[in-house]
């Protein structure tokens, strides 16, 4: 066996082009195996096609409604508030967090409400931010980023607190301040945990704006969502689910490439 460093490391690196590629075909038969059977089942009635619908049915009305031009619409209504509740719930938890970590006396007098509000059922606030905001898109933004802003402060924080003190002891050796520590050692350290906080943040800003999408929305996925489910259109349902699946999946690979940017950079 070579000891040659560049050749165990090609060779490292091919397993792991040959580990990816095995997971890949798995998760692709098993996401192809799960639309066989759901179609199978429903043209045999094992399942009520009313209700459950069929991937073919659903393809079709997906069609239907991209040739119309109306998918685009209520997708990139659903997209725009997802992606600014995202970004604004990250932001704001990130810099909340730093900011507790810079002052302790602002940890120790915000951290029971923190927990408290971490507690409570995003969703049920809802109708108060309506009422307090109005029955339009700044409400169904604020809810997306409601449902993320204070796991990710609280998150985040977490990891501000938990870099190594040595580090900090050896920075504060040097006459170094704290802006000095944050900037070289304490958001370095926390960057893993920050793209796991954005990775997060991805579904919870989905289920924040779907859930404002039904409270108050002529527009969006989330209004065709409830609109199927009055009309007793399931096939509009499984279609406006499987879109929001789509976009989901979009956003996330976007997190994964900053993540290998962000690790790049830092290492």
């Amino acid at each position: 066996m070579s000891t040659n460093p560049k050749e165990l490391h090609a060779v490292y690196l091919r397993q792991l082009a040959k580990e990816k590629r095995r997971v890949g075909t798995v998760q692709l038969s098993i996401l192809i195996a799960f639309i066989a059977i759901w179609e199978v089942a429903s043209r045999q009635m094992w399942i009520d096609p009313l209700l459950f619908s069929m991937p073919s049915r659903i393809i079709q009305l997906l069609w239907e409604h991209i040739s119309a031009g109306t998918l685009w619409i209520h997708a990139s209504v659903t997209m725009f508030e997802t992606v600014l509740g995202f970004l604004l719930g990250t932001t704001i938890g990130t810099l909340l967090a730093a900011a507790l970590w810079w002052s302790n006396f602002l940890s120790k007098v915000l951290d029971p409400y923190l927990v408290i509000l971490n507690s409570m059922p995003k969703v049920a606030i809802g109708p108060i931010l309506i009422v307090g905001l109005g029955p339009n898109m700044t409400s169904i933004i604020a809810m997306g980023m409601l449902v993320s802003v204070i796991i990710t402060t609280m998150v985040v924080y977490t990891s501000f607190r938990e870099v190594d003190s040595n580090y900090l002891t050896v920075m504060k050796t040097f006459g170094a301040g704290k802006k000095q520590m944050f900037r070289h050692v304490v958001y370095p350290s926390s960057i893993p945990v920050i793209v796991s906080a954005l990775k997060m943040n991805v579904g919870l800003a989905w289920v924040g704006v779907i859930v404002g999408e039904f409270l108050v929305s002529e527009q969006g996925l989330g209004y065709l969502i409830i609109y199927g489910f009055q009309v007793f259109n399931f096939n509009l349902v499984f279609m406006s689910l499987l879109v929001i699946a789509i976009l989901a999946t979009i956003m996330y690979k976007v997190v994964e490439i900053i993540e290998r940017r962000l690790t790049k950079h830092h290492t």
